[in-house]
């Protein structure tokens, strides 16, 4: 039956031209049954928006037909959401998103399609974001709390799906390779390694979890993005984007033989991460070509300290989320931040206010950011310890938050 039946009342000799149409021109496609069971037609999927609950598919004919989902089988509609690549105004043409299990299986040891442009996830932020995880003290563990980490053998398992990449720098001087291999644990474990088996799993293309960041920085200072302006605090004005204490609204053109300056570590990273991607191959094996799906940010640390910085935490955050995006040419990559493991919600210090900001910029009305940012309120999943001493090196906070992070962002990409 054509989809006419869907949409309208036609005269069914038309239906009938239709059908008969179809049939002649040998299409193949997927049958898909309306709601009540009593109609069917023929129709390649195109595309799902979950937001607004609308399905396009690709009629034999060649033409495009968009309607809302409420017209299908429950099958159908399960069918969309878990096969169609996301809907115009998201930044991946990955593919479907898969939904998660309750408990991830082990890594099937295949590779991903290589057919398709590499996934990228950039990961920032300062030490919370780099990891001190205890990989020793995780052994024990893995089997009951993570098994997806480990094999029957009680080995690592290795994901051939999802490269696991970390460079450092100091300011915007020459970053370091710190890491390049598939993911697995092979040292101190950070939210990297939840996000890339969470990510991994639910995405058919290459995923590739970059990590640009180095600790002991604050976004008020060392990580300003581009377009951030000078302001006034308790009397003194604030630099802003590549602006001194001596010179708050000067433009150092990112010269560091001057002296640190404003957005710094910003520059550097930015920098660092697109090196990579310019050499795709040495980090993604026999990858031609990729896409920024994604960020991920775990900071604020130094910024608590300072009324300066975590008073502007809010706008500040709202300024790199769309720096990053101009910077790496991805205007709907998603966005996911995490607050600091030892922060209650409700707290009054600048931990709190950092807390708050982090969440109000998730619960946007923005278009530019509402059903593209979330938010991982961490303080249930920490498992002790503060941000400034590394959680002990509890390996079960990285892997908790890690998780939480990357269900997130499989959320934001599924548009749930």
């Amino acid at each position: 039956m054509n989809i006419s039946l869907f949409l309208s009342r036609r005269p069914n000799a038309l239906i009938l031209a239709v059908v008969t149409s179809l049939l002649l021109a040998g299409a193949h496609a997927r049958t898909w049954t309306s709601a009540d069971g009593s109609k069917t037609f023929e129709g390649e999927l195109q595309s799902y928006d979950a937001t607004k609950g609308m399905v396009t598919v690709t009629l034999p004919n060649g033409r495009r037909l968009s309607f809302s989902q409420d017209k299908l089988s429950e099958a159908d509609i399960t069918f969309a959401r878990e096969n169609a690549p996301r809907a115009a105004g998201s930044s991946s043409s990955s593919g479907s998103i898969k939904e998660l299990p309750d408990v991830l299986p082990d890594p099937d040891g295949e590779e991903a399609d290589m057919s398709k442009p590499v996934q990228v996830y950039i990961l920032m932020g300062q030490s919370n974001m780099l990891g001190f995880g205890k990989p020793s003290a995780l052994q024990g563990i893995a089997a009951e709390k993570y098994p997806y980490l480990v094999d029957d053998a009680g080995e690592w398992t290795v994901r051939k799906d999802v490269r696991n990449v970390f460079v450092m720098c100091s300011g915007n001087s020459p970053a370091k390779d710190q890491q390049n291999d598939w993911m697995t644990i092979q040292r101190n474990i950070g939210p990297e390694i939840g996000i890339g088996h969470h990510l991994g799993y639910v995405t058919d293309a290459p995923v590739l979890i970059l990590k640009s960041c180095i600790g002991n920085r604050s976004l008020g200072w060392d990580l300003l993005p581009p377009g951030s302006e000078p302001y006034e605090h308790g009397g003194k004005m604030q630099p802003g984007y590549r602006g001194t204490p001596d010179d708050p609204g000067g433009d150092t053109g990112g010269d560091m033989s001057k002296g640190w300056y404003a957005g710094c570590q910003y520059d550097g990273d930015v920098a660092a991460a697109k090196k990579v991607l310019e050499n795709l191959d040495k980090y993604y094996p026999g990858a031609k070509d990729y896409e920024v799906a994604g960020f991920f940010w775990w900071q604020g640390d130094k910024d608590m300290r300072n009324p300066a910085h975590f008073e502007m935490y809010e706008k500040n955050l709202v300024q790199l989320i769309k720096a990053l995006r101009e910077d790496f040419d991805a205007p709907d990559a998603r966005f996911v931040s995490a607050s600091l493991g030892q922060t209650k919600k409700g707290s009054k210090g600048g931990d709190g206010q950092i807390l708050d900001a982090m969440e109000a910029v998730a619960k946007s009305s923005d278009p530019e950011f509402e059903g593209k940012v979330a938010f991982v309120y961490t303080h249930p999943l920490s498992k002790g310890g503060s941000s400034s001493g590394h959680y002990s090196g509890n390996p079960e906070t990285y892997m908790n938050v890690g998780e939480a992070m990357g269900k997130a962002m499989v959320e934001l990409l599924r548009g749930n």
